[in-house]
């Protein structure tokens, strides 16, 4: 789901469960090649995470407050707070992992 920096606080800081939150851009390479990945993922997790993304272009509130410097950026927030971050393409295997690890804490 694309969310706006307006739908940030409800949709991620506010949320129940965890919530991976997929900063990303259109002319990014490397953006294109995770975001299947991030798809799946958000079907495989449906019900314990939430999975967003925001367009750094269109939103820069919540991108500059966490200082997302490079794309794509993954962080996972649980409780309102970011407690995992990875920088750039990763294997599917990475992003479980960093997930599970936040499920699991």
């Amino acid at each position: 789901m694309d969310i706006t920096d307006a739908q940030f606080e409800e949709q991620v800081l506010k949320s129940e469960i965890p919530v991976l939150v997929d900063f990303w851009a259109l002319w990014c390479g490397p953006c294109k090649i995770v975001s299947p990945i991030i798809e799946e993922l958000a079907k495989e997790y449906e019900g314990k995470i939430k999975v967003v993304k925001v367009n750094v272009d269109d939103n820069q509130q919540y991108s500059g407050k966490y200082n997302v410097m490079s794309i794509p950026s993954i962080f996972i927030f649980k409780k309102g707070q970011p407690v995992k971050s990875m920088v750039g393409a990763q294997s599917k295997d990475n992003f479980k992992k960093a997930i599970d690890e936040v499920l699991a804490s």
